[in-house]
């Protein structure tokens, strides 16, 4: 009996790094949870002071210069005590809806391996139609799962993974975090930096340099409705094809350096 109940238990992680501004906001959202692991990467704020005091378990991830959370994915994964769990960034919010449906799909004893949740993005303040339903595969078993230690990329399931229906936006993570331009052109650096390795098999020439930004800012503005977030869509959109601009230049640049 005792292990058919914890088959119904699940563990919350939040991997952190200098996360306090919306850390307790954070916590509060998934106290209902049966266990909150906090893994940690050697913050220098009072992070760990905040998730300490929330009664939260809290493990550490070496951050040995890295600068993006991956890497500590897994092991966050591997610590946690239950084998269903719900990772959770530490600027969103879990509702209350969501948290009895993942109960609830446990409680009918045929939950899939992996769900995939929508997720409500904002951008000068406003909600952003054109980055949702944003979906993001963050339940699931974590015997059947593992997270490769690459930038922007989701676990690895072997087994069915279910899309919660983007039209239950009551169910949706609420992401709390609303860059600034600035703070958007500074993680294009850094996040295309990391694109390079995944591509470096592309020949990408004049074409791509024209196409990929274009071809993403029409995406971004017009097929996922960018139109109707008014002047932020507009400065998503076009931010959106920067980002696709410096991954192109950037591996044009290095084939050339090269030579």
């Amino acid at each position: 009996m005792a292990e058919a109940s914890n088959d119904r238990k699940i563990s919350v992680v939040i991997n952190t790094y200098n996360a306090s501004a919306h850390l307790k906001r954070v916590i509060g959202s998934v106290t209902g949870f049966d266990e909150i692991l906090v893994c940690d990467m050697e913050s220098t704020d009072d992070t760990v002071a905040i998730a300490r005091g929330c009664g939260c378990r809290v493990v550490t991830f070496p951050k040995d210069g890295c600068d993006i959370v991956e890497p500590a994915r897994q092991f966050a994964i591997d610590s946690a005590s239950y084998d269903h769990v719900l990772v959770v960034d530490a600027d969103e919010l879990v509702p209350d809806e969501l948290r009895n449906y993942l109960y609830g799909m446990l409680a009918g004893g045929s939950c899939p391996a992996g769900i995939a949740i929508p997720r409500r993005n904002y951008f000068m303040g406003r909600f952003m139609h054109s980055c949702y339903p944003d979906y993001v595969l963050r339940f699931f078993d974590r015997r059947v799962t593992v997270w490769p230690p690459v930038i922007h990329t989701s676990p690895r399931v072997d087994g069915t993974v279910v899309k919660i229906p983007a039209w239950r936006t009551g169910l949706a993570l609420e992401h709390l975090a609303n860059d600034s331009v600035s703070a958007i052109i500074r993680k294009t650096d850094v996040y295309s930096e990391h694109e390079l390795p995944r591509r470096r098999h592309k020949n990408y020439g004049l074409f791509a340099v024209v196409y990929r930004p274009a071809f993403r800012f029409f995406k971004s503005y017009i097929l996922k409705r960018g139109f109707l977030d008014g002047m932020p869509g507009l400065i998503h959109a076009t931010l959106d094809a920067v980002y696709q601009f410096a991954i192109v230049a950037k591996l044009i640049e290095e084939r050339r350096r090269k030579k």
